[in-house]
C-alpha cells in the first residue's frame, strides 16, 4: 500500500501537513474527510515528482542522513526486520520531511520491494552510493553491517563539511566586519573631518587627497561599485555552469600553494572513504570507481578516477592507473599499492582518507590561524593611512603658525 503526503486545513482553519498510506489518492482524500480535514494536496511520497509539497522540495541534509542511517543501523543490528525499524523511526521522528520519508520507504519495502529499491524513489535524499551499498549489503546477508559502515561514512562526510565550514567562517565573518567599519568611516567619519580643509589655501598632502577622492567616489558612486560587483558575481557563477571553465577552475585551484592542497587532500579523503565503502561491501571495483567520481567535486579529480577505470579494463593495477594522473597525493597512493598487495584494499583505503583528513584539519587549521591576523593588519595598515592623511594636514597647519 503506497504512502501519500497530504496538506489539509483542520475546523479551525489551520494548515496541516502529514503522510497516510492508502490504496490511491482518492482513499486518502476520503481518510482526510472521515477525520474532519479538507485535503488540499495528496500526492504519492516520492521524490521523483516536484510540487507543492514541503517533502519533495529538497532531500535530506547531511546531519539528517547521517542520524536517520545511523538509527536504522541499530535498529537492523539489534534483529528487527525493515519495515519495523523503519516504522519505529517514523513514531519517533519529529521532522515531517523524515517522517514523511520513513513512511514511504516502509511503505515500498511493504509492497515487496528492497531497501535500495526503495531508496531509489529518493535520489535527492539518499546518494547512488547509498544505494549501491544497501544492495550489496543485502545481496550478501550483511545488511547490519553496511548499514553502519554507511552511517560512519556519513558521519564523516558531515563532518568534513563543518570542518571546512568553520574553519572559513571566522576569517569570513572579520573581512565582512572590516569592509563595513572601513567604509563607514570613508562615508562618515572622513567627510566630516577633511571638510576643514577644504578652505585651506595650501596644497593638501597627496594621502589627504587621495582620502578625500576614495571618500567622494565611495559616497557618490557606492551603488556603482555594489552594482558591478553583483554583476561580475552573476557573470562568475553563469561562466562556472559551464563544464569546460568550471574544469579550467579546478584545475588552476589544484596549482595554488596552499588552496591546492587543501583541495587535493579534501577531494582525497571523500573519494578514499566512498571507495574503502563500497569495496567494503563487495562493490566491483570499476562500479565503485564509477560512483565515488560522482561524489568527487573537483572536476580534473573526477577525469582522474574515470580515466584510472579505464586503465584497469586494460590490466594495470589501481595505485597505477591514480598514480598516472599525478592529482593524487603520493602517501595515499602508497597506502592503496600497499593495500592491494596485502588483499586489504578497503582498509587500506580507510586509512588513506583518515591521513588525507588529518592533513587537511592541520592545514585548515594553517590556513584559519594566518587569515585572521593578515586582515586584522591589512585592517589596522587602512585605519593607519587615514589617521595620518588626517593628521598631516593639522601637522602643516602648526608649522605654518609657528
Amino acid at each position: 500500500m503506497p504512502a501519500f503526503a497530504y496538506q489539509a486545513l483542520d475546523s479551525d482553519g489551520k494548515t496541516q501537513r502529514g503522510v497516510l498510506q492508502g490504496d490511491t489518492a482518492r482513499a486518502v482524500r476520503s481518510a482526510l474527510r472521515e477525520r474532519g480535514l479538507n485535503p488540499l494536496a495528496v500526492e504519492e511520497a516520492t521524490e521523483h515528482r516536484r510540487s507543492a509539497l514541503p517533502f519533495s522540495r529538497r532531500g535530506l541534509s547531511g546531519t539528517q542522513l547521517a542520524m536517520l542511517t545511523r538509527q536504522l543501523s541499530t535498529l537492523v543490528g539489534a534483529g528487527l526486520p525493515i519495515d519495523e525499524s523503519l516504522a519505529a523511526l517514523s513514531e519517533q521522528d519529529d521532522n515531517e520531511r523524515q517522517r514523511t520519508l520513513t513512511v514511504a520507504l516502509r511503505s515500498r519495502v511493504m509492497e515487496g520491494a528492497s531497501l535500495a529499491q526503495a531508496m531509489a524513489d529518493f535520489p535527492d535524499s539518499f546518494p547512488e552510493i547509498f544505494r549501491a551499498t544497501v544492495a550489496a549489503g543485502e545481496q550478501s546477508g550483511h545488511l547490519d553491517e553496511v548499514l553502519d559502515k554507511l552511517a560512519d561514512y556519513a558521519e564523516a562526510r558531515d563532518a568534513l563539511k563543518q570542518t571546512l565550514l568553520a574553519a572559513l567562517t571566522y576569517p569570513l565573518l572579520l573581512t565582512l566586519v572590516a569592509l563595513a567599519v572601513v567604509a563607514g568611516l570613508l562615508t562618515w567619519v572622513v567627510p566630516q573631518i577633511i571638510g576643514v580643509f577644504q578652505n585651506m589655501q595650501q596644497t593638501l598632502p597627496l594621502a589627504t587627497r587621495l582620502l578625500m577622492g576614495l571618500s567622494d567616489f565611495l559616497r557618490h558612486w557606492a551603488w556603482l561599485l555594489l552594482g558591478l560587483l553583483v554583476l561580475a558575481a552573476l557573470a562568475v557563477r553563469l561562466a562556472l555552469q559551464r563544464e569546460s571553465v568550471r574544469y579550467r577552475w579546478h584545475a588552476l585551484l589544484l596549482r595554488l600553494p596552499l588552496i591546492g592542497r587543501l583541495t587535493r587532500a579534501a577531494n582525497t579523503a571523500r573519494a578514499a572513504r566512498t571507495l574503502a565503502l563500497l569495496a567494503g561491501a563487495a562493490v566491483p571495483l570499476l562500479d565503485a570507481l564509477s560512483i565515488a567520481a560522482q561524489v568527487v567535486p573537483n572536476l580534473p579529480m573526477r577525469e582522474s578516477l574515470r580515466h584510472a577505470a579505464f586503465k584497469i579494463r586494460e590490466g594495470s593495477s589501481f595505485a597505477r592507473a591514480l598514480a598516472e594522473s599525478r592529482q593524487f597525493p603520493p602517501v595515499a597512493l602508497r597506502l592503496i599499492a600497499s593495500g592491494e598487495r596485502s588483499g586489504e584494499l578497503p582498509r587500506m583505503l580507510d586509512e588513506a582518507a583518515a591521513q588525507q583528513q588529518r592533513d587537511l584539519d592541520r592545514w585548515l587549521g594553517v590556513l584559519a590561524a594566518t587569515l585572521g591576523p593578515a586582515v586584522i593588519l591589512l585592517v589596522g595598515a587602512m585605519v593607519l593611512f587615514i589617521v595620518l592623511a588626517i593628521l598631516m594636514p593639522i601637522f602643516d597647519l602648526n608649522q605654518m603658525v609657528k
